[in-house]
Parts: C-alpha cells; sequence; structure tokens
C-alpha cells in the first residue's frame, strides 16, 4: 500500500465531510455526502453514527462494516491548507 494514502487521524466535519490527515502530513477534506446515497453508507446519513468515524490505521472506519479505502479519500480529497 501507497504511504501516502494512509489515513493517521480523521475529524468528522459538518456536512457531511471528513477532515483527514495522511501518513505524509497531507491533510484534505473528503465530502461522503455524495456516497449517502449508496446502500453500503446509507447509514451515515445518521449524523450520531458518521460522527463516530475513526481510523484503524489505514482508512476512515466507522464499524465493522462501514469503511471507505483510503485512496478514494486522498485522490478525490480536497487539500486543506490551515491558516
Amino acid at each position: 500500500m501507497n504511504s501516502v494514502w494512509t489515513v493517521k487521524n480523521v475529524k468528522p466535519l459538518n456536512g457531511y465531510r471528513l477532515l483527514l490527515t495522511f501518513e505524509q502530513g497531507v491533510k484534505k477534506i473528503f465530502d461522503m455526502k455524495p456516497y449517502l446515497k449508496y446502500p453500503m453508507y446509507k447509514p451515515l446519513a445518521d449524523v450520531s453514527l458518521f460522527n463516530s468515524v475513526c481510523t484503524n490505521g489505514q482508512t476512515a472506519v466507522w464499524n465493522d462494516d462501514i469503511d471507505i479505502a483510503p485512496e478514494t479519500l486522498y485522490e478525490n480529497g480536497v487539500l486543506y491548507i490551515e491558516n
């Protein structure tokens, strides 16, 4: 696995977005809202479940059934630059 895609930290944000910190220190914002239409991710419409996101040392996970590929998060995330 490419270490650039390893999620070291994840924080839920308003609007079903995730603030992700990758192994190399790159931070990105990923919008989960478009994914909520897929059966696997529909349960995440429950904000309390969405906000329970954490990392398993590789990617963002919510429970044993719901996760998302780290390369999807990296490649489709928008670069986050702190002010």
